[in-house]
């Protein structure tokens, strides 16, 4: 018998004319993992909720959902004990240690005595934070806040594991720590476990996969299975042009394209069809398909989300050197955040900061733009000092924060018109919002926005005056792939107009549209260089093609094996 059966499951909210989800059906056995993917707005998080009786379905007198043959509309309470579940907002107490949490959930699940010491020991050594108990939850790095959320969900013992999002801004490498814990769980304990996820890589460590798209399921099988349907698709070019127009003519020029992105100097595309292959009109090579081939191809919409913006940025950088970071270091008593950075970033290029959670990326990034006073260095923005001139320094900069930091009890419109004013920007509304995509939204309390509308709402108010200079920090963090296509085909656009883009992202095919990038790692620059250059660095004898993730992951433990032997 299987752990979980769902048939023809419907779920219709209150004042929706269509259903959020339709006539979903699959099941799950004991010990089997499932990750469930799909973009903004799918059914993900409303499927997850139904299943843990959150919300009830439509045809609930049917039945549509059994675990263990129980039904969550009938056997609530018994189901309560079969299901663990950690939605995308756990709710840790950051003002408790790590094992005052442990405690506080053990009370509300009445473990006690000598099953709750065990099952202290056995989650605090299972997720590594054996000698981080004492610390304050707040004090966490976000890879080790997901593993205490994780271990207080586990305490129950569950059958079945619910997890909405669990590595949204999380680094790589703690991504795979959590992967490789859910892994354990499944083979050790048989717990199954559905996993809902925006990263798409993350898709291949599961036996099973789900792809819901505007509530309906659209794939349901393994990974492997996925891939083959888009073998022989899937190919770079190169031009002997800036790659960045390049791109630009792929999109608005050929025809029978699902996706296109930059990589390193090249460019992979993925083709509706063999057809297409044939009419393509530059040169190509085959290359292997990966899973977020078939995704991007499955979801695909056709839509205009490129917009050419004509404003080009006529100032100058002294030496083309629009951003400089100058021995920046940060210290908070004895800890040193951040220590002696330096990079340059030319006019008109991308530049990414990638770091593990708590390698002080966040740090760098705050004291580049005047958020926090460096302890010793400089910064220059455009040539001024972000020191000693911050009022010139910061008109010359957008900032677009990791958070949603807009005006939430505003509407979509006032926002835009408060930024307006303080910019000073003098055009109607309708000439700043062209090529958003947002006039159904205008009207719209910012806060209730979807995540890639929020997004795009951001974006928007952090370039309204048109900077030379944009820094993004993490600002595609658990938005879906098709929406942070569209986000970087924006990004590109403003640096084709001569901008200069500084970015932090957890996603690591992102950084592959970065000129250069610096991989920052306790509080100091471990390596910089082109996004080629450090897939080169990664290349071993067991894995002569390395990604970009792999590249992280390697630099990272190789950096980790150097302070072991020292």
């Amino acid at each position: 018998m299987n752990l979980l059966d769902v048939k023809n499951l419907y779920k219709t909210f209150k004042g929706e004319k269509s259903p959020s989800l339709y006539d979903i059906s699959f099941s799950l056995k004991k010990g089997e993992r499932t990750a469930l993917i799909g973009p903004d707005g799918a059914g993900k998080t409303t499927l997850l909720r139904l299943l843990v009786g959150l919300i009830e379905a439509d045809n609930k007198k049917e039945n549509p959902i059994l675990i263990e043959g129980l039904s969550p509309c009938k056997n609530l309470d018994e189901i309560k004990k079969i299901i663990g579940y950690m939605p995308q907002k756990f709710g840790l107490y950051e003002d408790l240690t790590v094992r005052e949490n442990l405690e506080l959930y053990a009370g509300l699940k009445n473990i006690e005595g000598d099953e709750k010491e065990k099952s202290f020991n056995e989650l605090l050594k299972f997720s590594g934070l054996t000698d981080f108990q004492n610390r304050l939850a707040g004090a966490l790095s976000g890879g080790m806040k997901q593993k205490l959320g994780l271990s207080c969900v586990l305490l129950s013992k569950p059958k079945l594991l619910l997890l909405d999002e669990p590595s949204v801004g999380v680094d790589p490498v703690s991504r795979r720590d959590l992967i490789e814990i859910t892994d354990k769980l499944s083979k050790e304990n048989k717990i199954s476990i559905i996993w809902a996820t925006s990263y798409l890589d993350e898709a291949k460590f599961f036996e099973n996969v789900i792809l819901l798209q505007d509530g309906k399921k659209i794939y349901g099988g393994s990974p492997d299975n996925a891939t083959k349907a888009v073998e022989g698709l899937t190919f770079y070019t190169k031009e002997n042009y800036e790659i960045r127009n390049y791109l630009y003519d792929i999109m608005t020029k050929e025809k029978g394209i699902t996706d296109a992105t930059i990589e390193g100097d090249k460019i992979r595309v993925v083709f509706e069809n063999k057809n297409a292959v044939k009419n393509f009109h530059h040169p190509l090579t085959e290359t292997k398909s990966r899973f977020e081939d078939f995704v991007m191809s499955a979801i695909h919409q056709k839509e205009n989300f490129y917009v050419e913006n004509n404003d080009f940025i006529n100032l100058k950088a002294p030496n083309n050197i629009a951003i400089e970071a100058i021995n920046l270091s940060k210290k908070y008593g004895s800890f040193t955040a951040a220590n002696k950075i330096n990079f340059k970033v030319k006019q008109g290029e991308i530049f990414g900061l990638l770091g593990p959670n708590g390698a002080g990326k966040s740090t760098t990034f705050k004291m580049l733009t005047g958020l926090i006073k460096p302890t010793g260095g400089n910064a220059k923005i455009m040539g001024s000092s972000i020191n000693d001139n911050p009022v010139e320094a910061k008109k010359h900069f957008g900032y677009m924060a990791q958070k949603f930091s807009l005006f939430g009890n505003l509407s979509v419109k006032q926002n835009i018109e408060f930024f307006m004013g303080v910019y000073g920007v003098k055009k109607k509304i309708k000439e700043v919002i062209k090529g958003y995509e947002i006039e159904k939204y205008l009207e719209y309390s910012a806060q209730n926005l979807p995540l890639g509308y929020k997004q795009r709402l951001s974006l928007l108010c952090a370039t309204i005056s048109n900077p030379p200079v944009l820094f993004l920090d993490e600002p595609t963090s658990g938005v879906d792939p098709n929406s942070r296509r569209e986000f970087w085909m924006r990004i590109n656009n403003f640096v084709k107009n001569n901008s200069t883009v500084l970015v932090t992202t957890h996603f690591m095919d992102e950084a592959q549209f970065c000129d250069n990038v610096a991989l920052v790692y306790r509080g100091e620059i471990l390596v910089q260089g082109t996004p080629d250059e450090l897939k080169n660095m990664a290349k071993t004898k067991t894995n002569n093609n390395p990604t970009m993730e792999d590249a992280f992951v390697f630099l990272i433990k190789e950096a980790d094996k150097g302070t072991k032997t020292r």
